[in-house]
């Protein structure tokens, strides 16, 4: 992803009580100005960079079966992943775990110049620096040779560490109210990991790299025939418990993690059964079969009295600046209050999508395109692409947010909400476009609203060629490659791609409407829908790259965005690469192999 080392400047604001303040406080002083950058060191403290991998030193390391792309499980076609039931459903299993974490959060390459090597990852993150950390806690399951616990993905080493052991019986209690063969995955942050290179604006990019995780694993569980549903009526405290994340001794002198979000995992195979078992396994609600979003809180704190394993290793040497408003606003945004969120399992999840698109002619399997995926840094500056293939993306993000929460298109069965974040779009170089800027209004409803928070005078004139369900929208005419190349704290990539679009989120309204938590979670969509697009990007022979650094009021101005009713809170294009040859790439767990 596009990065930036903004200069460091001192606060001047006091400190709001309410947390909706709060946190808007944080978004509106990290945001970058033509005459200014939001705060951060101003240099690059090599001497004390991160180290991109959390071990839990004296925890036992589970090795994962190192999977060759023609092993079983072998994903199917790239396209199939969004036709609903087009792939078998896979048993969870040593095999199929390796397989989900590679897609997930496992390394993907070396990269090599000179002397130096780092690594990349399934998951996308701003700087590479990967704030991120993934667990699961895994019940007893038939064919899976794991103790019951909650156990941390080390992607280094492709292994699974064993963090607490639980009693089966009360994980079995945790997950009955979900389908059979159930797992909960979990998501943290070491915002530290961020913070050294971005200072304040971290939290941001924390919450996107969320996001990108979010959509891989999601992303990663369909190619096994998996669903997942974001079980977001937790409260946080709940989730640090049962993360581990709150054990001040395992964390003692070291950076902490900030527990972000839990889900749900469940073979598809397993819901389709027959009525018995799921009436037992699912509960029955009236007529509807339903599982919460939410677990009990009693149980969890049952189970974390329990045998806990490891300490967290230090990831950097001295800190430098501790940027306190970034404590601030994890404070302010923490989610406080349970709530019993519901989704209905439906008898069959298996719907068409608005527009099946065939497959594409090379019939890439999803496996290859997860694998490839890499962010670019620089476009070519010539390649366009087809009226079609962007149409195809624009569907790609559409959410469905009218149809149940399981029955809308993958990746959007994970998201419980309805869409909040729309695409101010510098269309560039697209066959059959005009040049100029574009809107997509990712939840038809809300077009009025969004019309009438930007310019009166803009067009909004239906696109030639667009399906009529596709809510894709002309606002001005105009080559927008400098424009776009301005905004973007004058990067060329904004310009020299076919596309590049900015991430309006509804911002004030919904945070004064759901609460302070909401701040993270529209970073999370912005994170999500990058992912798709990162895929689709690949499957088109062409690449993406997520732009961190933008100009935030400036981008409002173009369509003079009124007061904080909407926010661009993440930038993104799309084009033709242009590749390093100096960088030399080598497999990802060459060494593993070697060893082994």
């Amino acid at each position: 992803m596009a990065t930036e080392i903004p200069l460091y400047r001192e606060p001047i604001e006091a400190v709001p009580t309410d947390p909706i303040d709060r946190v808007i406080r944080y978004h509106v002083q990290t945001k970058h100005h033509f005459n200014r950058y939001a705060r951060a060191l101003g240099y690059l403290d090599w001497a004390n960079q991160p180290d991109p991998f959390r071990r839990f030193v004296g925890a036992s390391l589970i090795s994962l079966p190192l999977l060759t792309s023609d092993e079983e499980p072998v994903s199917s076609a790239y396209d199939a992943l969004y036709q609903p039931g087009a792939g078998a459903s896979q048993p969870v299993n040593v095999r199929s775990l390796s397989r989900f974490f590679e897609f997930a959060l496992a390394l993907s390459a070396w990269k090599k110049a000179g002397e130096s090597e780092w690594p990349l990852r399934s998951n996308p993150s701003s700087g590479n620096l990967h704030p991120t950390e993934g667990y699961v806690v895994m019940p007893q399951i038939e064919g899976l040779d794991l103790n019951p616990g909650l156990y941390h993905y080390a992607p280094k080493e492709h292994g699974l560490e064993l963090r607490a052991e639980f009693s089966a019986d009360q994980i079995a209690h945790l997950l009955s109210p979900f389908p059979p063969s159930s797992f909960l995955f979990g998501l943290t942050s070491v915002h530290w990991r961020e913070a050294w290179k971005y200072g304040e604006r971290a939290f941001r990019y924390c919450n996107h790299d969320v996001g990108h995780a979010i959509g891989s694993t999601r992303i990663g569980a369909a190619t096994l025939g998996w669903n997942m549903a974001l079980l977001d009526g937790v409260e946080q405290n709940t989730i640090e418990l049962l993360l581990g994340t709150s054990r001040v001794d395992d964390f003692q002198d070291v950076e902490p993690e900030h527990p972000d979000c839990l889900a749900v995992i469940w073979p598809l195979g397993d819901v389709r059964g027959n009525e018995e078992v799921k009436g037992k396994e699912l509960g029955v609600r009236g007529s509807k079969k339903e599982i919460p979003l939410f677990i009990d809180p009693a149980v969890v704190k049952d189970l974390a009295e329990c045998a806990w394993y490891g300490k967290a290793n230090r990831l950097s040497g001295e800190h430098g600046v501790h940027w306190d408003i970034i404590d601030e606003v994890a404070e302010a945004s923490w989610k406080v209050q349970s709530e019993q969120l519901i989704v209905s399992l439906q008898d069959s999840q298996v719907q068409e999508t608005p527009h099946p698109f065939p497959l594409t002619p090379h019939a890439l399997s999803a496996g290859q395109i997860i694998r490839q995926r890499r962010s670019a840094v620089s476009f070519d500056g010539k390649t366009s692409i087809s009226s079609a293939t962007f149409f195809r993306m624009m569907e790609r993000v559409m959410p469905r947010a009218d149809r149940p929460q399981l029955d809308r298109p993958m990746p959007w069965d994970v998201w419980p909400y309805d869409p909040a974040i729309h695409l101010l779009i510098f269309v560039h170089r697209v066959d059959g476009l005009t040049a100029g800027l574009y809107v997509l209004v990712r939840d038809p409803k809300k077009r009025a609203f969004i019309q009438q928070s930007m310019n009166p005078e803009l067009s909004w004139s239906p696109v030639p060629g667009c399906q009529e369900d596709l809510p894709l929208y002309w606002l001005l005419e105009g080559d927008a490659k400098k424009l776009a190349v301005q905004v973007s704290c004058h990067q060329d990539i904004a310009g020299d791609s076919a596309f590049s679009f900015g991430m309006l989120a509804e911002f004030e309204g919904r945070l004064r409407e759901g609460g302070a938590w909401w701040y993270p979670r529209l970073f999370w969509e912005s994170g999500l829908l990058g992912q798709v697009l990162y895929l689709e990007a690949e499957a088109a022979g062409i690449r993406a790259t997520g732009i961190g650094c933008f100009f935030d009021d400036p981008v409002h101005e173009i369509v003079e965005v009124k007061g904080l009713s909407f926010q661009s809170l993440y930038h993104f294009t799309i084009g033709g690469p242009v590749e390093d040859g100096r960088l030399l790439t080598l497999p990802p767990y060459g060494r593993l192999k070697h060893e082994g």
